[in-house]
């Protein structure tokens, strides 16, 4: 094989099963379209029917939709039943999900912590947990969670956010311990800051959306097609050797 074709094989996703959370919308919704784009059927996940039933119809390839509630753990195992259903089993799986209450420390909830820690947290490992047992036994898998600029910084208003991103950043070093041995490789992106539902106020606000490109390293903030070099490389071959890192996918926000 020339290295060209080796190159391409090692990102080739066709045969490959994939299930994204938080396919609806934002960068959940743009990694859905990627990967069936790619060759893999994809089995989209979310709150929202009829925001699915859009993606479904812009992305190429076999797709599948499964409504649910992430942020409620008491059916995620049922949930690892549904999303095996169509394709079978997934090799690859994509927690991008998410919430930001964007509550001060004073103003956090109780109600509003166990929403946040249960949807960006507990869901990714509860719901991989429940799927990593074909992965074994095919001995071949990708984990992909979604870390943030508040995995390793902290931001006004983000208590509860930050506190599970930071979450998000152990947890996928300690579920890469856990399941590499196996061929099961876990990795997380951590994207600056890009124009979603999540970042809408903050995109509201001009001079605020350009104070934050200004501290990038490359002056910008990220466009949705930043993501899928970065998200490809996690989801294939290619990265066979990389497990237990978080990639940040920030344009050097945090090189600064």
């Amino acid at each position: 094989m020339s290295n060209a074709a080796a190159i391409q094989t090692a990102f080739d996703l066709r045969g490959r099963v994939a299930c994204v959370t938080g396919a609806s919308s934002g960068l959940g919704r743009r990694a859905a379209l990627v990967l069936a784009a790619a060759g893999a059927k994809v089995v989209g996940v979310a709150r929202r029917a009829d925001a699915l039933a859009d993606w479904q119809a812009e992305a190429a390839g076999d797709t599948a939709a499964v409504t649910y509630d992430l942020a409620d753990r008491s059916g995620l195992e049922a949930l690892a039943g549904e999303v095996s259903t169509p394709f079978g089993p997934p090799d690859i799986l994509v927690h991008a999900a998410g919430i930001n209450n964007r509550q001060v420390a004073d103003d956090v909830t109780p109600e509003g912590w166990d929403v946040t820690l249960n949807l960006n947290l507990a869901a990714p490992f509860f719901l991989s947990q429940h799927l990593v047992g074909p992965m074994k036994a095919k001995r071949w898998g990708r984990i992909v969670n979604f870390a943030s600029l508040q995995t390793t910084r902290a931001f006004p208003g983000g208590l509860s956010y930050g506190a599970s991103k930071g979450g998000v950043g152990q947890l996928t070093r300690a579920m890469a311990e856990a399941w590499s041995a196996f061929g099961i490789n876990v990795n997380a992106i951590g994207p600056g800051f890009f124009r979603t539902e999540l970042t809408a106020a903050v995109f509201a606000d001009p001079a605020r959306a350009a104070r934050n490109a200004a501290q990038t390293c490359m002056g910008r903030n990220g466009e949705p097609e930043d993501l899928d070099g970065p998200l490809m490389f996690l989801c294939s071959e290619a990265s066979a050797y990389v497990t237990g890192q978080v990639l940040m996918v920030d344009g050097g926000f945090t090189a600064k």
